[in-house]
C-alpha cells in the first residue's frame, strides 16, 4: 500500500518523463492519427447528443427567464454562446474523453502489462513510452478541441434551430447576438483549456493502466479507475484554469 502524496509523486514523474516523447512524435502522423481517429469517431455519438441537447436545453430554461426581464428574448443567443463557449461544451467534450478514452487506454494498457507485452518491449529495448504512452497523450490533446468545437457548433445550431421555430429570428440576426459580446479573449483561453484536459486524460489513463495490478481485477480497476481520476483531473482543472484566467 501506498500513500496518496507517493501515488501523485509517482504520476508527477510519469507525466514529466511523458513529455519528449510525445513532443517528439508530433511530426510524425503515422503515429498519432490512428489515435486520434479512434477517440474523435468514437466520441461523436455521444458529442452529438450532448451537443444537440444543449443548444436545446439551454434555449428552452432561459426563454422563459429572458421573457420576463422586460422581454430581453434578444439576448438569448449571446446568452447561450456565452455558455456554450466558455464553459460547457469544453468541460462535457472532457467528461465524453474522459468517461470512454479513459476507461479504454486504461484497461488497454492493464491487458498488456497483465499479458507481459510491456515487459516485453522494454527486453527489447522498445520504450514503451515513445510507442504506447505518447501516441494515446497527444490523441487526446489533440481530440479534445476538436470535440469541444463541434459540440459548440451543434449546441448553437440547435438554439438558432429552437429560436427559429418561434419565427422571431433569423440566422443573420442570430449570428450577429451571438457574435456581440464574446470576445477572442474570453473564447481563446476556453479553448484552449481542452488542451490541458486532452493532456491530463491522455498522461492519467496511461499511468494507471501501466500501473495496473497484473490480471482480470487489475484490468476492470484499471478501467473504473481511469475514468475516476481523468474526470476528477477535468473538474479540478477547469476551476484552476477559469480562476488563473480571471486574475490574468
Amino acid at each position: 500500500m501506498t500513500g496518496p502524496l507517493v501515488e501523485v509523486g509517482r504520476w508527477t514523474a510519469f507525466a514529466l518523463r511523458s513529455l519528449w516523447p510525445t513532443a517528439t512524435i508530433a511530426v510524425r502522423p503515422a503515429y498519432w492519427l490512428r489515435p486520434v481517429a479512434s477517440v474523435v469517431i468514437g466520441a461523436l455519438p455521444l458529442v452529438a447528443v450532448l451537443g444537440l441537447t444543449l443548444g436545446a436545453v439551454i434555449w428552452m430554461q432561459t426563454r422563459g427567464i429572458l421573457e420576463r426581464t422586460a422581454g430581453a428574448t434578444d439576448l438569448l443567443p449571446t446568452v447561450l454562446a456565452a455558455a456554450v463557449l466558455l464553459e460547457l461544451a469544453p468541460v462535457g467534450a472532457g467528461l465524453i474523453v474522459a468517461s470512454r478514452t479513459g476507461a479504454s487506454v486504461g484497461a488497454e494498457l492493464a491487458a498488456m502489462r497483465a499479458s507481459e507485452q510491456l515487459d516485453a518491449l522494454e527486453i527489447l529495448g522498445v520504450s514503451p513510452l515513445r510507442w504506447l504512452v505518447a501516441p494515446r497523450v497527444f490523441a487526446c490533446v489533440l481530440s479534445v478541441p476538436m470535440l469541444h468545437v463541434l459540440t459548440a457548433a451543434l449546441a448553437i445550431g440547435s438554439g438558432f434551430v429552437a429560436e427559429l421555430a418561434t419565427g422571431e429570428t433569423t440566422w443573420r440576426r442570430y449570428e450577429a447576438a451571438v457574435l456581440s459580446e464574446l470576445r477572442l479573449g474570453d473564447v481563446l483561453p476556453a479553448a484552449a483549456k481542452t488542451l490541458a484536459f486532452g493532456w491530463l486524460i491522455g498522461v492519467s489513463s496511461c499511468y494507471v493502466g501501466m500501473t495496473a495490478r497484473i490480471g482480470a481485477e487489475g484490468v476492470g480497476r484499471a478501467a473504473t479507475t481511469s475514468v475516476v481520476i481523468c474526470t476528477l483531473l477535468v473538474l479540478a482543472a477547469d476551476v484552476f484554469l477559469v480562476a488563473v484566467t480571471r486574475l490574468l
